[in-house]
């Protein structure tokens, strides 16, 4: 005899079952989502470190952020100019509007570059000097501080996302088997940033030591 009333408790408890599993599927995939941006800023946040690192070469992101003073507002300088390169040490800013000359002159004059700005009245040109060797053994350390730096944020969002999975198993939203898998991906995400922070570690020092 068919049974109507049993038919649908089997159907509501397949129904619950589900919704349990895209529950708990989206509960760890929001903690991998927010680990994943987390080492992905750190490791943006490292390169525009290691771009404004002056180096013996001119390079247009050692300026491209630099914030200038424009009709009473802080602008970033790649809004108010274009750049060019026109030899290895030597960096050309053409402004957009030649009435902010004097404001970008001054960003740079005031700002860490370390170098004087030309103005010829139309464009500004940036001539680096090349770097002495203990100048060089000196930014090498900077890297190297701002490598571990990015390090150490990539191990705080792990430890971070540990925790939320662990707080998710003691709240029975996911089982033993699922902190497992999860914190073997998070390893991962950890491990892939660290060596990324690495390699890019490498090639700035490589460049720094360049003569």
């Amino acid at each position: 005899t068919f049974s109507f009333v049993g038919s649908c408790n089997h159907c509501f408890s397949y129904i619950t079952i589900a919704t349990r599993n895209i529950i708990r599927k989206t509960m760890i995939e929001d903690v991998t989502k927010d680990i994943n941006q987390k080492v992905a800023k750190a490791i943006s946040h490292l390169r525009d470190d290691f771009n404004s690192i002056r180096s013996g070469r001119a390079n247009p992101a050692m300026v491209d952020k630099l914030l200038v003073e424009y009709y009473g507002s802080e602008m970033p300088l790649q809004q108010l100019a274009s750049f060019s390169v026109p030899e290895a040490r030597q960096l050309l800013i053409v402004p957009f509007d030649k009435g902010s000359l004097s404001a970008i002159e001054k960003a740079i004059q005031t700002s860490d570059l370390g170098v004087n700005p030309s103005n010829d009245g139309n464009n500004i040109r940036l001539n680096f000097p090349p770097l002495t060797e203990e100048r060089r053994r000196d930014l090498v350390k900077v890297a190297k501080t701002k490598a571990e730096d990015a390090k150490i944020s990539a191990r705080n969002a792990r430890r971070q996302a540990r925790q939320d999975i662990e707080r998710l198993e003691k709240d029975g939203e996911i089982s033993e088997d699922d902190v497992e898998r999860v914190e073997k991906d998070l390893d991962k995400i950890t491990n892939d940033c660290v060596a990324e922070v690495d390699n890019l570690l490498a090639n700035k020092e490589a460049e720094l030591m360049e003569v």
